[in-house]
């Protein structure tokens, strides 16, 4: 048995059942959008997403019908944002298989990604899940904010710390941020409670995004180096703004005048992975990771000790142990 699936335990049944609910809801009279739709669940990814839903409205109260719905929203909402990210990007692979776009074309990847936002507006709307949808609609909106945000930032070369943690918390976090209510309002639509989870989803997903960020400057590609992709798309993220906030200006200069203008060199992208190293940005950004990862822990220390607090702690563990 897997870690993962060892955290999914107390909620296994509940996922099973999860996943003919999403199913159901991703089907149309359309062949085509059939085919398409079909290919992606064959694909699912680890389904950290629902889990949380359905961990946090066990440790909040109590699953319902509600949370099914509330689970079911988060992934077409997740879904559509990943269809329509690949095809911003460009992408033309998703955990390791054909991306939507590269298959069927930007046309269909976007027509897609809107049925399936469409889908989850419905599914809110009939089942008369108001809350559930606005909370989902204000993630959905800081996700698009962050990922503008960030675009703008990458062209000027000029994010700190401050805006940096400002986009992850609106790019990634968010969306932690809204399992977790969603979770939590679908056990018993307590205000407060679900405020609490909010804020507990989002301090997860800020460790989630600083390890995402992290394995950049120290996952292995196939020459044995660091991959450094988001210094080839000029993206500053932690490891790299903390050491350019702590070094000498000239060598500041140097290292953003090589960003502009060397981004697509193996070897400068190599020199700033090892500036932002021996600047102590992979170190001091594994303390903030630690830091929200132990605020996360902090507000579920507040609860009952059951199987879905000792799952929650496990599933937060595992977004800062991973290795993928």
């Amino acid at each position: 048995m897997s870690h993962l699936e060892a955290i999914r335990k107390p909620v296994n049944n509940e996922v099973l059942t999860f996943e003919k609910h999403f199913r159901d809801a991703m089907k149309s009279k359309i062949p085509l959008l059939n085919i398409v739709t079909n290919y992606l669940l064959r694909r699912k990814g680890k389904q950290i997403r629902p889990l949380f839903v359905f961990l946090t409205a066990g440790l909040a109260g109590g699953i319902t019908e509600s949370t099914y719905n509330a689970a079911s929203l988060i992934e077409l909402l997740h879904t559509a944002s990943l269809v329509h990210d690949d095809v911003v990007d460009e992408s033309f692979e998703r955990r390791g298989f054909f991306s939507i776009n590269s298959l069927w074309k930007s046309k269909v990847s976007v027509l897609l990604g809107d049925y399936l936002l469409a889908k989850g507006l419905l599914l809110s709307v009939e089942q008369e899940e108001h809350e559930l949808l606005r909370l989902v609609s204000v993630a959905v909106k800081d996700m698009s904010e962050g990922e503008l945000l960030q675009m703008q930032k990458s062209r000027k070369l000029n994010i700190n710390k401050e805006e940096y943690l400002n986009i992850i918390r609106m790019k990634t976090a968010s969306l932690l941020a809204a399992c977790a209510a969603c979770g939590a309002w679908s056990s018993g639509k307590d205000p407060d409670l679900t405020e609490k989870f909010r804020l507990f989803g989002e301090k997860v997903g800020m460790a989630f995004q600083i390890k995402d960020d992290l394995f950049d400057y120290q996952k292995k590609s196939l020459t044995g180096k660091p991959a450094g992709n988001d210094i080839k798309e000029k993206k500053f993220t932690l490891p790299l703004i903390y050491a350019l906030e702590n070094c000498k200006n000239s060598e500041r200069r140097h290292i953003i005048r090589t960003i502009r203008n060397h981004n697509n060199n193996t070897r400068k992208v190599q020199e700033v992975i090892e500036f932002a190293t021996n600047n102590n940005g992979l170190e001091y950004s594994e303390g903030q990771m630690i830091k929200y990862k132990n605020e996360a822990l902090e507000i579920l220390a507040q609860f009952p000790e059951n199987e879905y607090n000792i799952a929650l702690r496990e599933l937060v563990n595992y977004v800062v142990d991973r290795k993928k």
